[in-house]
């Protein structure tokens, strides 16, 4: 098994002082989680917005926590979830807090829960609901190449020239990592395999019972090269809820308790060109992101005990893992392995609930609870002694985001 602490990094060591008043680590904790069943896309027989109540009233039950102690929300990509009309089918009392991520799909799914971490510290709200929702019967579904007759904006540069969906995007950025670093494909296939094996015993995971073996991988439609058919998230309805709250508060209610060490959000420069034109084209966009996480987190790649790293294509997994300091660009192909990447034995325990590979596709929010799970030790594929966990959303993205959990052996 290869060592982690023998890697090198690609983050610098600028740890702050945990103590630091530039942190959240220590100060607020989440207090439950919740989720809805998750269905395939556009099979939801309730309505998005029925869906997000309901996975907020999993994660109050969670938390052993009355719905009307919430006095916040936040929300990422747009959600159509409106918390002026959350608060009133909750019955609460007020509302203080209201933020949404703008943009950048899944790349908010860590800063949401940043902004309700931030929220929280500033007093500007005491208990706040990181959710997103998605019903794509009612709203359209995700990946899809645009159907209309004419196109402007940053389409109008790809679209006449057959670039239409993420998918084909994102392959472009992915070839060229094989090419520009000798990156083996074998590393996205490994990715893969390890997010099924691991929805095996996760009852929630759409692919449960339906396991993937590496002849299957191989033999799976190409979507488009690099990608096979098992590269690609799903597509599902459902929703997901994270309750975060002050420590102090939410040792009150729980004591099942993650705590944010860091949540950070952006992007590299002219990350915003999205016409395949930025500075640095073979890139998840973490490379700035990762070592400010580190900084307020007050802990490094080292220490990292799991990983929940977005799939909206494994080949962005691949680079996130490089770009957080898990591995290197030289190293990958030896470490980026099945064996090592399963939460039963290996060194770098990846995807852990099937991720939005296996499990399900919410948006990323899934593997930010996953990681939750994870350092509170009540994961379907617990990893032992997990006391910090990684959580990065979507890669390759305009704007970022990744956090870090540790449990309260951390918090000492």
């Amino acid at each position: 098994v290869y060592k982690r602490q023998r890697w090198t990094r690609l983050v610098p060591d600028t740890k702050l002082s945990p103590m630091s008043d530039l942190t959240i680590r220590g100060k607020v904790a989440v207090a439950g989680v919740g989720e809805t069943v998750y269905y395939k896309r556009a099979q939801s027989p309730e309505p998005e917005f029925k869906l997000v109540l309901r996975a907020i009233l999993a994660a109050c039950d969670d938390a052993g926590l009355d719905p009307s102690q919430i006095d916040g929300f936040a929300s990422y990509s747009n959600d159509r979830n409106l918390p002026a009309r959350l608060a009133n089918a909750l019955g609460l009392p007020e509302l203080r807090f209201s933020n949404m991520q703008w943009g950048s799909g899944g790349g908010g799914a860590a800063a949401a829960i940043g902004n309700a971490a931030a929220a929280i510290v500033a007093g500007y709200a005491e208990c706040v609901v990181a959710f997103r929702g998605l019903a794509q019967g009612q709203f359209g579904r995700f990946g899809a190449g645009p159907k209309r007759t004419t196109i402007s904006g940053q389409g109008a540069y790809t679209v006449p020239y057959g670039v239409m969906s993420p998918a084909q995007t994102f392959a472009m950025r992915s070839t060229r990592m094989f090419h520009d670093h000798g990156i083996d494909p074998s590393t996205l296939k490994a990715v893969s395999l390890a997010a099924y094996h691991h929805a095996q015993n996760n009852p929630r995971a759409v692919m449960h019972g339906r396991p993937l073996t590496p002849e299957g991988y191989d033999e799976s439609r190409w979507i488009v090269e690099p990608f096979r058919l098992y590269d690609v998230c799903l597509e599902n309805d459902g929703a997901a809820a994270v309750i975060v709250m002050s420590a102090e508060k939410a040792r009150e209610v729980t004591d099942r308790l993650a705590y944010p060490l860091a949540v950070q959000q952006g992007g590299d420069h002219r990350s915003g060109a999205t016409v395949h034109n930025q500075t640095d084209y073979v890139t998840s966009t973490f490379k700035k992101v990762a070592p400010h996480l580190y900084a307020q987190a007050g802990v490094g790649p080292e220490d990292v005990d799991v990983v929940q790293s977005y799939e909206n294509f494994t080949g962005g997994v691949v680079m996130s893992l490089i770009e957080h300091g898990l591995c290197t660009y030289e190293n990958a192909n030896e470490v980026l392995t099945f064996e090592n990447l399963i939460a039963d034995g290996g060194s770098l325990p990846l995807n852990t609930s099937g991720g939005n590979l296996a499990e399900c596709y919410m948006h990323g929010l899934g593997l930010q609870i996953e990681a939750i799970r994870q350092v509170r030790g009540d994961s379907t594929n617990q990893v032992a002694g997990a006391n910090v966990a990684l959580a990065n959303a979507g890669p390759m993205v305009e704007v970022v985001s990744s956090a870090i959990y540790g449990s309260e052996e951390v918090i000492g």
